[in-house]
């Protein structure tokens, strides 16, 4: 999915994504169907809400990083982006870039919290 354009509350390839739909985006393509959030906010969440949400399809983990975790990474000013992980880099809908890029794996990422498919 890399280079889909970004879309705020996008959840179809076809159309843009977010970071959000990304993550259920490739998981469906993947064949595993999971509940998306709807109506969301891009910035007001609080990060218990945000796993909570996350909690309903994924588990928490703490071992090495394995593809197609997903980073709950925290930015500035309480804002929350989500990322696929992968050994080297991650995939993420870059709302800058205004697509779905590929990044290499920084210090932050790596110590994001991460969940996985039990």
């Amino acid at each position: 999915m890399v280079g889909v354009p970004f879309r705020p509350q996008g959840c179809d390839p076809a159309t843009g994504l977010d970071c959000v739909g990304l993550v259920w985006a490739a998981y469906a393509a993947a064949e595993r169907r999971l509940v998306r959030p709807c109506g969301y906010p891009l910035r007001g969440w609080s990060r218990e809400r945000i796993e909570a949400a996350l909690a309903a399809e994924f588990c928490r983990v703490d071992d090495h990083v394995r593809g197609g975790d997903v980073a709950l990474i925290a930015h500035p000013a309480r804002q929350y982006h989500l990322a696929l992980l992968g050994p080297e880099t991650f995939i993420h809908a870059h709302a800058g870039l205004r697509r779905v890029a590929e990044t290499p794996l920084d210090a932050v990422t790596r110590a994001a919290v991460r969940w996985r498919l039990s």
